[in-house]
């Protein structure tokens, strides 16, 4: 690597690291000299989380069975969640964003549902799917659809009219229509809702777990509540926070890769 190169590699990772590194540190100075009990220093929470969480081979990345066991069954059933209200999202919104007389007409059975707060309908899904994995992701697909959904919607409606009329004239099938035409046209709004509903199926996962269940970071989070062991608790609260930073900027990695295009048309206009 060149100095000039390793220079501005390393200048652009101290100007992203160097905010959260003094939070810490403030952080650290700020809890040793209160000693509240509610309020533990970030190397009690990190001494707790190595008890915890890693103090297996490094074959699984120093991951015991307590995390492995726990975070595995949370990430699938956030993922699940997420991947089928993305799913369910995108081809309801493209559906009803060209179809302009069935959207008015839906438009209030969707905003009544937009407005609906999951957490007020875990009663119900509990009474329809019993406790359990399916009241879990029932909460988080109900969740997470809407900004897919409504975001879909929005970004089929965009769709340039010349470039529509064009792709008629020329004989294009309907299936290539929405391909090379309407897709394109929306993709940047589904991404937009794909990444807003991603960390609200986080939010939702833990959620979920807080009622009934036998594992995951939740029941984790829960468990440790009752215990009153604070350093656990916020240890579950770091641990949440890291997967949301980590799923984000793996998520605006691939939507950079997958939307270059727009940018650079973007740059050309």
């Amino acid at each position: 690597m060149k100095p000039r190169t390793l220079l501005s590699w390393v200048v652009r990772v101290l100007s992203v690291v160097w905010l959260p590194v003094v939070t810490v540190v403030v952080w650290q100075k700020v809890t040793a000299a209160k000693q509240e009990p509610f309020f533990p220093e970030p190397l009690v929470i990190w001494e707790r989380m190595r008890a915890a969480w890693f103090t297996g081979p490094a074959s699984h990345l120093w991951m015991n069975e307590e995390a492995t066991s726990n975070w595995f069954a949370s990430l699938g059933r956030m993922f699940t969640g997420w991947v089928v209200a993305g799913v369910l999202g995108i081809i309801l919104g493209v559906a009803l964003g060209r179809s302009q007389r069935v959207s008015d007409y839906l438009d209030p059975l969707l905003q009544f549902g937009r407005a609906m707060p999951p957490p007020a309908l875990v009663p119900f899904f509990i009474s329809v799917f019993k406790i359990g994995t399916q009241m879990q992701l029932a909460t988080i697909i109900f969740g997470v659809i809407w900004p897919v959904l409504l975001n879909s919607i929005d970004g089929a409606r965009s769709a340039d009219r010349v470039k529509l009329d064009t792709a008629l004239v020329f004989g294009m099938s309907r299936w290539m229509v929405l391909r090379y035409v309407i897709l394109p046209a929306a993709a940047p709004k589904i991404f937009a809702g794909l990444r807003l509903s991603l960390s609200l199926s986080l939010i939702l996962m833990v959620l979920s777990e807080l009622v009934g269940s036998t594992n995951g970071i939740g029941y984790q989070l829960l468990r440790a509540q009752r215990d009153f062991d604070v350093p656990q608790m916020w240890a579950g609260i770091v641990l949440l926070g890291v997967l949301g930073l980590v799923l984000n900027a793996l998520f605006v990695l691939v939507e950079r890769r997958v939307l270059a295009w727009h940018r650079g048309s973007q740059g050309m206009a």
